[in-house]
């Protein structure tokens, strides 16, 4: 309360003052934890000092809000008193609906209503860009991560979320256009990166083996994007910046892919069978076999008719940037999500052979399904490729493909030693045989204080709501962290339906709900790194 009364404006300071002393001996309902006295206060002058010192709290934010002005919007005209009225910041504020009492008391502060209007607004709350130096290869993935999930350290959750804003420009760039003509396929493609220390290189599509008939396209001609077979799937970029490449310890080359959006991508999806890799012979010797997903595989290798195989790209352009900055330190950071962190496993493979001094290769990973079985697991191990799989409990698409044998069960009944021989033998011989690879960074869409529980599968699977769960993650056994930086903007436009009405409804009280003002206008979907 000391604190609430430095900050309060001069016209009202002395009233608080002349109501301190009654606060001191009643127990404010603003500060639950304070032992009220014996002496009880009448309840109609305990409800009218509470009024009094709310009323005090919004005249004190309407007060800041005005001294900083967003200027994204221009201001609206000058509400009468009525509607003024109505979009008091603390009016209807029910907050003991959802929490009890006590914390409802807490979250009415005037500090928490200032942080709500933050993380509502859409710009960003920047923190401190720490120097990785030496550590690189630790955040890259040189011992796993071992360590740094539990807690999440703060640079590796910083350079978790820059990926996954990697990742959105890739999805901003296709949705931008998704049509592929001949001859865009010469040049890279036009694309906002979220890091202005990193320049594009590279333009990267995926081509699908199987093909839709030509009348599909003469009913829909506005969607021949949908069933077109080969289609923008992402970038590669490449860090240009001296002081940023100072500050990582090394130059980073950056290959980000999106999720499924063509209607053939998805009928690559469903083609869940593992096959063995090209380059995988029945003498081999590997037990059990390398074996991949079909269609993942597909979309990796396949030519266009105008576009070289998303794996021939990679490599190439992978091979061009290391002579390029021969001699210096190097690293590799692919990222992907949905489709895009399966395709990112497999180009991975494609890499860590495609020379004899290739850097270090690090995918991290968000939403990714099974991409092969134990035998590819044991491939990307064994050729040094480091995995950082982002996964949401919720998430439905992290638990498919595969069937019988999940990792958790090959995991005990090999610790105990039986039945070894009985899962390599299911392992070789299963066409659904899958595992996941690497390590695990698990989070919860119910630790988040923002999102319903009960939030539905698309929400569990977007990708910002991955930023917003890793931004806010401690450790699996602490809640939500309190200082948490990341913008709700765009999570409350896109995932309204699955956002808690509290602060879909002061979203609108603050003003700062501004979805049918600018629809008329290009938002981007790149949001810059906040944490």
């Amino acid at each position: 309360m000391m604190q609430i009364g430095a900050t309060l404006p001069a016209h009202n300071l002395q009233v608080f003052q002349v109501r301190r002393a009654v606060f001191e001996c009643s127990g404010s309902p603003l500060n639950p934890f304070k032992r009220a006295s014996a002496r009880k206060q009448p309840e109609n002058l305990s409800t009218e000092m509470t009024k009094k010192h709310l009323s005090n709290l919004e005249r004190l934010l309407q007060k800041q809000s005005l001294s900083h002005p967003n200027p994204s919007p221009p201001p609206d005209p000058e509400p009468d008193a009525e509607t003024r009225a109505s979009r008091g910041i603390l009016e209807g504020l029910t907050l003991t609906r959802v929490w009890p009492e006590m914390k409802a008391a807490e979250e009415m502060s005037p500090r928490y209503l200032n942080r709500l209007q933050r993380l509502l607004s859409k710009s960003a709350e920047y923190s401190p860009r720490n120097s990785l130096g030496s550590r690189w290869r630790e955040y890259h993935g040189s011992n796993d991560w071992a360590g740094m999930l539990e807690p999440l350290d703060e640079n590796l959750r910083r350079e978790v979320v820059r990926c996954g804003e990697f990742i959105q420009a890739a999805y901003h760039g296709f949705h931008s256009k998704p049509a592929t003509s001949p001859e865009e396929t010469q040049w890279p493609r036009h694309v906002a990166l979220p890091d202005r220390s990193y320049r594009m290189t590279r333009s990267l599509y995926a081509t699908a083996s199987v093909g839709l008939p030509k009348w599909v396209d003469d009913v829909a001609p506005d969607l021949g994007w949908m069933t077109q077979r080969s289609s923008w799937v992402g970038y590669v970029a490449v860090c240009d910046d001296r002081r940023e490449i100072q500050r990582m310890g090394r130059r980073d080359i950056v290959i980000a892919l999106r999720g499924t959006a063509t209607c053939l991508e998805w009928a690559e999806n469903v083609r869940d069978v593992l096959v063995p890799l090209p380059d995988e012979t029945e003498n081999s010797g590997a037990v059990p076999p390398t074996k991949v997903e079909c269609g993942f595989q597909s979309l990796l290798t396949t030519r266009g008719e105008h576009v070289a195989s998303l794996a021939e790209s990679v490599v190439e352009e992978i091979k061009s940037l290391m002579e390029k900055y021969k001699g210096e330190s190097l690293s590799i950071t692919i990222t992907g999500h949905s489709l895009g962190a399966a395709l990112a496993l497999l180009v991975g493979n494609e890499l860590s052979t495609c020379a004899p001094d290739v850097p270090p290769i690090a995918v991290f990973s968000f939403g990714g399904p099974r991409v092969g079985n134990r035998g590819f697991a044991n491939r990307l191990h064994a050729n040094n490729v480091k995995v950082l799989r982002v996964v949401n409990s919720q998430d439905l698409v992290t638990r498919v493909p595969g069937m019988l044998v999940n990792e958790d069960l090959d995991k005990k009944l090999r610790a105990t030693g039986a039945g070894g021989k009985v899962l390599d033998a299911l392992d070789a011989s299963l066409p659904w045989s899958y595992t996941h690879v690497g390590t695990e960074l698990r989070v919860d869409t119910k630790m988040s204080p923002f999102l319903r529980p009960d939030a539905d599968v698309a929400c569990c699977h977007d990708l910002e709501a991955y930023l917003h769960l890793v931004d806010g993650f401690l450790a699996s056994n602490c809640p939500f962290r309190s200082n948490a930086k990341r913008s709700l903007w765009r999570l409350l436009n896109e995932q309204r339906s699955n956002v808690k009405r509290l602060y879909t409804s002061k979203a609108k009280a603050l003003r700062l709900n501004n979805v049918h003002a600018t629809s008329g206008m290009a938002m981007s979907n790149v949001l810059p790194s906040p944490s």
